[in-house]
């Protein structure tokens, strides 16, 4: 079995294994599902449980806000620096 599109090792080590972008993308999903996990919950009268859901939604808006401002960052670096 060949691997026409192999990348070596050491540029698989160094380069991000996601890029800004799709791990925001991911964030906001979670926060999404989060949320609707801790109406559910709430509906259900776990209120236990849907606070705990509501921490984990905060927790992954905040992540999301942070590869956000991360990527932009990186842009406008990039474009002073000339690269």
């Amino acid at each position: 079995m060949s691997c026409r599109n192999a990348v070596p090792l050491e540029h698989a080590l160094m380069a991000p294994s996601f890029p800004p972008r799709r791990l925001s993308a991911f964030a906001l999903v979670v926060c999404g599902l989060a949320v609707v996990a801790a109406l559910v919950a709430f509906v259900k009268g776990a209120w236990p449980v849907g606070v705990v859901w509501i921490l984990m939604a905060g927790l992954s808006s905040n992540m999301a806000w942070y590869y956000v401002r991360r990527d932009r960052l990186e842009r406008a670096s990039a474009q002073v620096n000339g690269e």
